[in-house]
């Protein structure tokens, strides 16, 4: 049975994804800020928030003494801010680079003793150079560092299998703090986590747009 561990499993995306690898008999840890939202899904479930490197720390731990070596780890979390940077203070500067890059660097630094020899890791990224939009400097800038992050990696871990995952629209409560509407034809977040689960048998590697 293949084990999984989720960063940001209460998450729109995180939670389709940790309910699509339960229905397909994994194993599923997962880590949010909200454990107690995914009841229902896992009985591996920890507390975390990201922005706090100890608890990552102690998450990660607990998640060693119960669960297996992981073979699908995954990166789910995110935060989004339509702000100016006239306007943009700090704290919330950091916020969304916390949730979006740093939190990935500590996720990502106390899990890779966890990881089986072969895992692969997955981040959920987005289309940088299309958010290059006013008031989206923190989230666009952030997820570009993300795939500069996930690039360096993959030459560092080159035994493990490394991607960045480029969504396009997602319905999740996320969006509502885009500044713009839903597109009609937006991807669920069910089929994004079939078309994550897919590229994971098909031994996908690199940046992924779906």
């Amino acid at each position: 049975m293949p084990t999984s561990l989720i960063f940001g499993a209460s998450g729109g995306i995180g939670r389709a994804l940790a309910q699509k690898l339960t229905g397909d008999g994994w194993t599923v840890g997962a880590v949010s800020r909200h454990p107690h939202d995914l009841a229902d899904l896992t009985s591996f479930r920890y507390e975390a928030d990201v922005a706090d490197a100890f608890a990552v720390q102690q998450a990660v731990y607990a998640a060693a003494q119960e669960l297996p070596p992981v073979d699908l780890w995954v990166y789910a979390v995110g935060d989004i801010l339509s702000s100016p940077v006239a306007e943009m203070t700090p704290d919330a500067w950091q916020r969304i680079l916390t949730a979006n890059l740093s939190g990935a660097y500590l996720a990502t630094h106390y899990s890779l003793p966890l990881l089986a020899e072969r895992a692969h890791l997955m981040y959920i990224g987005a289309y940088s150079e299309k958010l290059r939009l006013p008031g989206l400097t923190a989230y666009a800038a952030a997820k570009a560092g993300l795939e500069a992050f996930v690039a360096a990696l993959a030459k560092e871990q080159r035994k493990l299998r490394v991607t960045i995952v480029r969504p396009g629209a997602v319905a999740t409560p996320l969006w509502s703090k885009m500044p713009a509407r839903l597109p009609k034809n937006a991807m669920t977040p069910d089929a994004l986590a079939e078309q994550i689960v897919a590229a994971y048998h098909a031994g996908a590697e690199g940046a992924l747009d779906m």
